[in-house]
This record gives C-alpha cells, sequence and structure tokens, in this order.
C-alpha cells in the first residue's frame, strides 16, 4: 500500500529556480565590452572588424587595440574582433599557426574567453564576409566556429575539453596555446599545442552558409575583454 503523497510545494520550486538563475544573470551583466584605451590599430598593413552585435551596441575598432611590440602582436580588447592583413593570403594545401600568450589570465573578464586562428577569409571587412577559427580558451577547452556570412558552430555553442589544451594556474596566472588550422587532402585540422584536437571534411565547410573556400586571407580572431600577445604567425606549404 502507497504512503499519503506529499503536496508539491511549486512556490519552493520557482524560488529555487530564481536563485538558481541569479548568478546566471549577473555573469551575463559582468560581460559588457570595455573600452580600450589608446585603441585603434598601429600596425602597418593590418586592418580588422568588430563583431556586427559589438557595433550596434555602439562600440568601434577603435575601441579594442592592436600594437606591435618587437617582435609580437599585442591585442586588448574591447569588442570581439577579427584581425588580418590583405597581404597573408594562402591557397591549396597549408598550415597557419601562431602562439597566443595571455599574460594574465582572465585579467579583463569574469570567465575564460577564446582567441585563435582564422583561415578562409573572403570578402573580411564586409556584410558577406565568410572565415573560419579555432580559438582556445586558458581552461583548457576550445571552440571551431565562422561566418558566412552569419555565425556558425562546428563543435557547439560551449565547444570542447582537451588534455592538448593548456590551463592557466589560476586567474592572473599566464597561459600559452600555440594553435593551428591546415587544410590538406580535403580536410581541414585544428591543433593545438602540437595535437589535433578537430578535424572536418572539406565539403562540411565549403558550403551554404558557411565558407565559400579554403582559400583566402588569414588572421588572427580574439573574443571580447581580452589581453593577449602574438608570436610566429606565419604560413607553410603542405
Amino acid at each position: 500500500m502507497k504512503g499519503p503523497t506529499m503536496p508539491v510545494d511549486y512556490r519552493s520550486i520557482i524560488a529555487t529556480s530564481i536563485v538558481l538563475l541569479i548568478p546566471s544573470l549577473t555573469y551575463a551583466q559582468d560581460e559588457t565590452s570595455r573600452s580600450v584605451a589608446g585603441g585603434g590599430i598601429s600596425v602597418p598593413g593590418w586592418t580588422g572588424k568588430i563583431d556586427a552585435g559589438e557595433q550596434r551596441q555602439g562600440k568601434t575598432i577603435s575601441d579594442a587595440k592592436l600594437a606591435k611590440e618587437g617582435t609580437a602582436l599585442h591585442v586588448v580588447t574591447g569588442p570581439a574582433v577579427t584581425y588580418w592583413n590583405p597581404a597573408n593570403q594562402a591557397t591549396g594545401n597549408y598550415t597557419v599557426k601562431a602562439t597566443f600568450n595571455e599574460p594574465k589570465y582572465m585579467n579583463l573578464n569574469s570567465h575564460p574567453h577564446p582567441y585563435g586562428i582564422v583561415i578562409g577569409g573572403t570578402g573580411l571587412g564586409t556584410d558577406n564576409q565568410s572565415y573560419l577559427y579555432c580559438a582556445a580558451y586558458g581552461n583548457g577547452r576550445f571552440i571551431v566556429r565562422g561566418f558566412g556570412p552569419g555565425p556558425f558552430q562546428m563543435n557547439g555553442f560551449q565547444g570542447e575539453a582537451s588534455a592538448a589544451v593548456h590551463e592557466a594556474a589560476g586567474v592572473g596566472q599566464p597561459v600559452t596555446q600555440e594553435i593551428a588550422l591546415s587544410v590538406k587532402a580535403g580536410r581541414v585540422e585544428c591543433s593545438i599545442n602540437g595535437t589535433v584536437v578537430a578535424g572536418y571534411d572539406k565539403t562540411s565547410l565549403v558550403t551554404e552558409g558557411k565558407l565559400k573556400s579554403t582559400d583566402g586571407i588569414y588572421g588572427l580572431r580574439f573574443a571580447h575583454n581580452t589581453e593577449v600577445t602574438v608570436t610566429g604567425l606565419s604560413l607553410t606549404k603542405n
């Protein structure tokens, strides 16, 4: 024989749900893009474009900063942005790689934000742009995404965790990632710190709503509110 059924306290359920939502709402409110003092692009030959959502919030490319420091590119954002030099073109089978150093993990944000390599850029700076990027976080995760011209995701909204992606020892500590995107034998692969973490058939990328081609401009991608130095940006033929 069943015992008495306990009444459902819907008010408690609703109250608990609201409490659980409060941290998420606070988290989102913390994510307003900053405006970087002394912003703009001071590296000859380079240009950039912030995301459309950032533009709707009144941000401009001058709210982020791209500067040269010795052999390194120093980036501070600001709005989420993609930077490139139109002379940097890649065709056929190739690998584009660079090393990204976040000197003070999460120093400008309340949670990890990614940065990485861009390839296949066509129509960059226009409303019809397309490109693919692979980016790493300092917490051991990575994403593969792009624009075509609308945004698309290759490994989900939150990306994936990988043992290959370095994790910072803590907030304010340095973390470094070597990120590469390769096109070869009908495949596109992202490698982080020497390990392939994701790979896709070109036919799943060069299609309606994604890339126009894997040929095109290569460059760099940064989420909002990040500070990173980049060294060794280079192209090799496969």
